[in-house]
């Protein structure tokens, strides 16, 4: 199970939001507090969750104590930290830029390719898959990296998760399907 972060205010006005460490709205909050219902018919074995407090306090209050990892973390946006997407286009005077097919340029910090973001995923999934058969597993992160992990959990090129929305304080439900990678239930929020 995938479990994005509630609403911050840069989810809420389209900034890319990968190392800053922003709170929930109170509209975040309350989609967070409303995803615990929809877990109660989980046996989770376990939860992880990225260690930025949004995705921390959106599993907390959907009642669920997870352990933290890095590798949930939101993907670098380096220099386009804090940016939105027509801003982006704007200041490259490219109107078809996207993190997905383009990338980012390093800032403050050095950013990160779709690839190394992939490569996360894929511990993450290494992790994980041998605790599927005792029963289900939480993870709670953010927009993008979820979405990478989405291919990856597929076997598709990471770069199609530009194609995978994901809206914030969304659950949604990856598991086989006749021993194919597949997904269940997608993008639902409360």
């Amino acid at each position: 199970m995938l479990l994005r972060h509630g609403e911050t205010e840069w989810s809420k006005s389209g900034q890319h939001t990968g190392v800053t460490d922003l709170p929930l709205t109170e509209n975040g909050e309350r989609v967070a507090r409303n995803l615990a219902p929809l877990l109660k018919e989980y046996d989770f074995r376990l939860v992880l969750s990225s260690p930025l407090q949004r995705a921390r306090r959106t599993a907390e209050l959907a009642g669920l104590t997870p352990e933290i990892t890095e590798d949930l973390r939101e993907w670098d946006y380096g220099g386009y930290e804090g940016l939105t997407t027509p801003q982006i286009r704007e200041q490259l005077g490219d109107e078809t830029w996207t993190v997905f097919k383009d990338g980012v340029v390093p800032g403050e910090t050095p950013g990160e390719t779709v690839e190394e973001v992939a490569a996360r995923a894929s511990r993450v999934l290494a992790r994980v898959r041998p605790l599927l058969a005792e029963g289900d597993v939480a993870l709670v992160g953010h927009g993008h990296n979820l979405r990478v992990l989405t291919t990856v959990y597929l076997q598709q090129e990471p770069r199609m998760g530009a194609q995978i929305l994901l809206d914030a304080g969304s659950l949604s439900v990856l598991r086989p399907e006749h021993a194919v990678p597949s997904i269940a239930l997608w993008n639902r929020v409360p």
